[in-house]
């Protein structure tokens, strides 16, 4: 069975974007560390994907060792540094991670990554999307920042530029 470790962005960006039942598709369970469960749920204006992520009761939320959260704290946030320090743990099949400072923490310790952008690459090959570039552009108008050689790259890759 796989363990499937999330950090906040992925389950807010696919939730601001009516998607979040991906992660469910694709992976069944999901499993977050505290700090992420409350990047996640906590009150603030504007965030009406609360609700869909506090009713996915597929995600799962676990407390994890602090020792090994407090030395990722010196490079990352919070919620990144325990969904690293949980992976460590619980020997994770993937992390889902946008940050790119918390990938390259990631990448120390030889964790498989994916992001929001690498799942919904995967939900479009997989037929789930009828265009990737609506959904990107859809990501974008969330607050989801993407890099427009990296975009551009996307959608060559799957002929729709």
């Amino acid at each position: 069975m796989q363990t499937v470790i999330s950090n906040s962005s992925p389950i807010i960006h696919l939730a601001k974007i009516g998607r979040l039942d991906l992660l469910k598709q694709f992976f069944g369970t999901i499993t977050v560390p505290q700090m992420v469960w409350k990047e996640c749920t906590s009150p603030g204006a504007s965030r009406p994907e609360i609700e869909s992520i506090l009713s996915a009761d597929w995600i799962k939320v676990v407390k994890i060792n602090d020792r090994i959260v407090t030395l990722l704290r010196h490079d990352i946030d919070h919620g990144e540094a325990e969904a690293i320090a949980l992976s460590l743990e619980r020997k994770a099949s993937l992390i889902l991670l946008d940050d790119s400072e918390a990938r390259e923490k990631a990448r120390l310790y030889h964790l498989p990554i994916t992001g929001t952008v690498g799942l919904l690459l995967r939900a479009y090959r997989e037929g789930l999307l009828n265009s990737l570039t609506d959904t990107l552009d859809e990501l974008e108008a969330s607050g989801f920042r993407l890099g427009t050689k990296l975009k551009e790259r996307l959608l060559k890759e799957v002929a729709e530029i």
